[in-house]
């Protein structure tokens, strides 16, 4: 089966990998076809385990010790990412107009009713939200300094970890492993 890993904590916050490193530390986990897609921590590869909770735990514990810091890891399947480049969540018109800017989150498990809640009732002119399972969908109609929200406030209203990835990212991984 391929998946798709989305690492939190590559390449930002003074966390630098080089992604043949990263590739060679997949591979010693004993997973085939690793490649990296952009320099922000997205690893694809192939793996016999079909069980998504137990690849995320053992790349996290992985990483961890090679790498001497925590990198929480999101695994989706090409199929799954299929799904999240077909959701509709918000008009074209909207995801279309001029400095809109469309950022897919994923989370390990799907949050609690009230965490969604809370964080649609934050929606303004700037900011959208739409959670579906184990993705929220954050349409940002501004830069983003310009933007009072950020992904750790966002992580924190959900109460789970997330790692977000600028749509386009999430697409072009789509284009290339499956059309």
């Amino acid at each position: 089966m391929k998946y798709v890993a989305f690492l939190r904590a590559i390449n930002v916050g003074g966390h630098t990998v080089k992604m043949d490193h990263l590739r060679n530390l997949f591979e010693s986990m004993g997973f085939a076809n690793v490649e990296t897609f952009i320099a922000s921590g997205n690893v694809i590869f192939d793996s016999k385990t079909k069980s998504t909770a137990a690849l995320e735990m053992e790349i996290e514990n992985q990483l961890q010790a090679a790498l001497g810091y925590e990198v929480k890891t999101f695994l989706r399947t090409l199929n799954e990412i299929a799904d999240v480049t077909r959701d509709k969540s918000f008009r074209t018109s909207e995801l279309e107009a001029p400095g809109n800017i469309l950022y897919v989150g994923f989370m390990s498990a799907t949050p609690e009713e009230a965490a969604v809640k809370k964080l649609a009732s934050l929606a303004d002119d700037v900011n959208d939200f739409r959670v579906r399972e184990r993705e929220v969908y954050w349409l940002r109609r501004t830069k983003v300094g310009e933007s009072q929200y950020s992904g750790g406030i966002i992580e924190k209203t959900l109460k789970t970890p997330v790692t977000f990835r600028n749509s386009t990212t999430v697409r072009k991984i789509f284009a290339k492993y499956l059309s």
